[in-house]
């Protein structure tokens, strides 16, 4: 409840543009999404995806199966609001990515920008592994992004794990295939810049 607590209060004092983690648009993660060429009706989820606008440029690029899934209500009210009428065309899901079950092997593509290094503990890393087990089809990808080892060390005020893309494998171990990996220098809002590392994986079972 602390977490969410703290998320909630971050998205109900602060405009969405406002906070460190905004982009326009979501082009790495787009570019990596568009390189699958999924069929539009592959089933992706953007876990933490809160206020981000890759749903936004998702449904405009024809995808019809999306759900966004955060810890805070505020953070997807303010998405289902700038979308608009498409909002009905989004599943919205209101929960703890280490405490949800979700469906066996529902998703096609798994996207993830900035959540995991928030989990500093063992223990909720691997729940979050073992839903992306459980949720992601075979052979389905895996899209993450977290801090790169040049990167800040909190965000948002919270304790963070920075990783490479050979840390992060380590992570996920032996079910997940590394196929790319990408450096991005995001900007933020009040001109300071954030190194990521982005991974695709291939879950194998």
């Amino acid at each position: 409840m602390q977490k969410k607590s703290h998320w909630e209060t971050v998205y109900t004092t602060k405009d969405s543009s406002d906070v460190s983690w905004f982009q326009p648009h979501a082009v790495t993660s787009l570019k990596l999404i568009n390189r699958l060429n999924c069929e539009k009706s592959a089933a992706i989820i953007d876990v933490g995806g809160g206020a981000s606008t890759l749903v936004d440029d998702l449904l405009l690029n024809g995808h019809t199966q999306l759900s966004v899934l955060d810890l805070s209500g505020a953070a997807l009210e303010t998405a289902k609001k700038r979308i608009g009428e498409n909002a009905t065309n989004v599943e919205w899901i209101e929960a703890d990515i280490t405490d949800v079950t979700l469906p066996k092997q529902q998703f096609d593509v798994w996207h993830d920008r900035a959540v995991f290094h928030f989990l500093t503990t063992p223990e909720e890393r691997s729940a979050y592994i073992k839903n992306v087990m459980h949720a992601v089809k075979p052979h389905g990808h895996i899209i993450i992004a977290t801090f790169a080892e040049d990167g800040p060390e909190k965000c948002s005020g919270l304790p963070i794990v920075r990783y490479s893309a050979e840390t992060l494998q380590a992570e996920f171990g032996e079910h997940f295939v590394l196929k790319e990996q990408l450096h991005e220098t995001h900007k933020t809002p009040f001109g300071t810049t954030q190194q990521f590392v982005f991974c695709h994986f291939v879950k194998q079972v």
